[in-house]
């Protein structure tokens, strides 16, 4: 794969504490701190989209989420007024 130009800008400003702890984790890594925090940002990001659009079940476990989804719908009227009430302001 060719090396990707990187032509996006953030700018961010941070405590001394935190300036100084990503400096160390960075080193130890002998990363520079951009390459760590860039990392450290993907990897999080990566982490918290796949919790919110995938999931892997064990093939007992994706039965049972299947035969759930196969159930007929049981409208509950609790739910149903729930849902017609306005949102709070």
């Amino acid at each position: 794969m060719p090396p990707v130009t990187k032509t996006a800008r953030r700018n961010l400003r941070v405590s001394p504490a935190d300036d100084e702890l990503f400096r160390r984790a960075a080193e130890q890594l002998n990363e520079s701190v951009t390459e760590f925090l860039v990392e450290s940002g993907r990897a999080r990001a990566e982490m918290i989209l796949a919790d919110r659009t995938e999931f892997a079940l064990d093939p007992q476990a994706w039965k049972a989420f299947n035969d759930a989804l196969d159930c007929p719908v049981e409208v509950r009227s609790a739910v149903v007024e729930l849902l017609r009430r306005p949102r709070p302001e």
